[in-house]
């Protein structure tokens, strides 16, 4: 079977809200400065590869012997519903121009979220460096239903907002604070000599019996449905 042409340009905030919404495990759309990549499949449009400020200083610079915070960027979502070109193709080309748009950005780093069963067998595959796992150092909270990172929380209330007892007396009288699972830490350099820096930091990578898998950490496959029309444009990272 021929594939559709693939496609992948800036696109509108509103386009790449309705794909994390839709077609995201997480249904939300990240509180951060934004570069959104849409992804099309001849004239239908597929989802976004998003690229922004990660939560929880994943994308201070000074951890990687980086000055610049604006050199690291995180990739926050690859949002899509069923598509024709593998997700390693898309994101290939997202990263093509992430670095032509930012040209002084150095460092891209990604998590595979094991909640979800994602290992990171899409950047394996790309050659992705692996840093290791670990689990957030704050844990998350369930607040109204909703899984939150305390950084999130502070953001919306101020100090207190990562208190169990303000939360239960002022927003959610069930919130409670839980023990997150290891996430998957990947990197990729975007020169050489940030290549040979990060590389004395490898580990070998997470395995899992059966197959990797292939669609990525941040995917998830939606399930059909309407998709809007965005109109192409070249859009600066921008606050959410």
């Amino acid at each position: 079977m021929t594939r559709p042409d693939l496609h992948l340009d800036w696109c509108t905030y509103e386009a790449a809200k309705y794909a994390v919404e839709h077609w995201h495990y997480s249904h939300r759309m990240p509180r951060s400065k934004l570069a959104m990549i849409g992804v099309w499949e001849g004239t239908l449009f597929v989802g976004c590869i998003v690229f922004g400020v990660g939560a929880g200083g994943s994308t201070r610079g000074g951890q990687y012997g980086l000055a610049d915070r604006f050199q690291v960027a995180e990739l926050v979502r690859v949002a899509l519903k069923d598509h024709a070109w593998p997700v390693s193709r898309m994101l290939s080309i997202a990263v093509k121009i992430i670095h032509k748009k930012y040209p002084n950005l150095k460092l891209l780093v990604s998590f595979a979220d094991t909640e979800q069963g994602h290992i990171g067998g899409i950047y394996q595959g790309q050659g992705w460096i692996y840093l290791g796992g670990k689990e957030e150092s704050n844990g998350r909270y369930i607040v109204n239903g909703e899984s939150v990172h305390p950084r999130v929380l502070h953001l919306r209330y101020g100090f207190g907002g990562q208190s169990i007892p303000w939360l239960r007396a002022n927003i959610d009288k069930n919130a409670v604070r839980i023990k997150t699972p290891v996430k998957h830490k990947y990197v990729y350099p975007l020169d050489r000599e940030m290549r040979e820096r990060i590389l004395p930091l490898a580990q070998p990578y997470p395995k899992r019996a059966g197959t990797i898998d292939v669609d990525g950490p941040a995917t998830h496959a939606g399930q059909g449905g309407s998709s809007p029309t965005p109109a192409l444009q070249i859009t600066e990272a921008i606050n959410a």
